[in-house]
C-alpha cells in the first residue's frame, strides 16, 4: 500500500485479509468491553460513565461550570423539580445527569431515551400479558393448573411486570436516582402532557397490581426494576420518598406546553468556549491529545459561530487523526466535522 492509505482497515480491494488485527482499541466513549457478566452487578457495570464522562475525567478537574449552570443544577435538586435542559448536539446535556449522579454519589444513571412513539406507559412499567398466556399454556399441558407459583397463580403475576426508567426512579429510596429523560423534543405531542401528573405527583398506579392487591401476600408483588433487580410493590401502587433528580434534555426542536415549563427548572447550556473544549478532550482522550489537536479545537470552534456542529465530531476527528495518524489530517477533520445544519 502507498503511505497515504497505511491506516486503511478496510481497502476495498474484494480480497479477505488480516486487517482487523490492526484495528486500535475504540475510542473511549464508544467502548463496550465493560459489559462483561463480570461487571453486571457493579454500579456502572455498563460503562456508560466512562463514556459519558471520559475514561481520563481526573484530567479535567480544574474545569467547573459556569455560576448559572451551578446555580440551575442545585436550584432543582433542593426544589425537587425536574431539570429541563436545553442547548444545540454535543453541548453537553446528557453528561450533566451523569456528572451530578458521579459526584454525589446517586449511583447508576437510569436512562430513557425518546423516539417519536414513546409513551407515558413505556417509562412507568409494562406488563407481558403474552408471555404470561403462553406460560399458562405451557404449564396447564403440563399439569400444573393454577397451583401456587405457576404463571396462573395471582402470585407469579409479577414476574410479567418490569418497570420502565421512571418506574424504577419513583421507588422508595433513601437517596434520589438521577433519571436521564434524552431528546424529549423528539416526542409526539401528548408526552410532554402526559408526564405532568407523574412528574407532580410523584407516584404511580400498576393496575394489573392494584385490581390484585387483596389477593397477593399482603398485597405485595415482587416485579423486575430497569436496571434488573426485583423489588416488591404493595398495593399496586408506586410512591418515591426522595424525588429523583430527573434531566429532561432537548434539542430545541420545538416548544413545550406552559404546564411542563411550569414544573421545570430550565437551563440553558450555551455555545462552549475554547476552555471548555479542551477540558472535554481532555476527559475523554487524555492531556496529550489537548495539547496536539489545539490548532483543530480552535478551527471547530471558529466554524461553530457560524455552522451547527457537535463537540463529539470534534473527539472522532481528534481521535481517529491521533490513533490511525492517516496523512491530510486537516482534510480528514473537515469530512469528519461536516454542518449538521447543512442541506441534505
Amino acid at each position: 500500500m502507498t503511505e497515504s492509505s497505511e491506516w486503511l482497515i478496510y481497502r476495498g480491494a474484494g480480497e479477505p485479509h488480516d486487517g482487523m488485527s490492526r484495528l486500535p482499541p475504540p475510542p473511549p466513549w464508544r467502548d463496550f468491553s465493560a459489559r462483561g457478566a463480570e461487571t453486571a452487578r457493579e454500579p456502572d457495570g455498563d460503562g456508560s460513565r466512562d463514556r459519558r464522562l471520559g475514561a481520563h475525567r481526573h484530567l479535567a478537574e480544574l474545569h467547573r461550570p459556569g455560576a448559572e449552570e451551578l446555580e440551575m443544577i442545585n436550584a432543582a435538586l433542593y426544589l425537587r423539580r425536574p431539570l429541563l435542559v436545553t442547548g444545540s448536539p454535543g453541548a453537553g446535556k446528557s453528561t450533566l445527569a451523569h456528572s451530578v449522579a458521579y459526584e454525589l454519589g446517586l449511583g447508576e444513571v437510569l436512562r430513557w431515551s425518546i423516539v417519536s412513539r414513546s409513551t407515558l406507559q413505556d417509562g412507568l412499567y409494562h406488563y407481558d400479558a403474552i408471555a404470561r398466556l403462553q406460560d399458562v399454556q405451557i404449564a396447564a399441558q403440563g399439569g400444573y393448573g393454577s397451583a401456587a407459583g405457576s404463571p396462573g397463580s395471582v402470585e407469579a403475576i409479577g414476574g410479567y411486570i418490569r418497570l420502565g426508567p421512571l418506574g424504577t426512579a419513583l421507588l422508595p429510596s433513601d437517596t434520589p436516582r438521577v433519571l436521564l429523560i434524552d431528546e424529549l423534543d423528539k416526542s409526539d405531542i401528548d408526552l410532554p402532557n402526559d408526564l405532568l401528573n407523574v412528574l407532580e405527583e410523584g407516584e404511580f398506579e400498576i393496575p394489573e397490581l392494584r385490581r390484585l392487591a387483596d389477593r397477593l401476600p399482603d398485597g405485595e408483588a415482587e416485579v423486575l426494576t430497569a436496571d434488573g433487580t426485583k423489588v416488591r410493590v404493595r398495593d399496586g401502587r408506586v410512591r418515591c420518598t426522595s424525588f429523583p433528580f430527573v434531566v429532561l434534555t432537548s434539542n430545541g426542536e420545538r416548544d413545550f406546553p406552559a404546564p411542563l415549563m411550569r414544573r421545570c427548572i430550565h437551563l440553558e447550556l450555551g455555545r462552549p468556549d475554547h476552555n471548555r473544549l479542551a477540558t472535554f478532550v481532555r476527559a475523554h482522550l487524555g492531556d496529550e491529545a489537548a495539547r496536539a489537536g489545539d490548532d483543530l479545537i480552535a478551527r471547530f470552534l471558529e466554524r461553530s459561530r457560524s455552522e451547527l456542529l457537535a463537540t463529539d465530531q470534534l473527539l472522532n476527528a481528534l481521535y481517529l487523526t491521533d490513533a490511525a495518524a492517516p496523512p491530510s489530517r486537516e482534510r480528514l477533520a473537515d469530512l469528519l466535522i461536516q454542518r449538521l445544519d447543512r442541506p441534505r
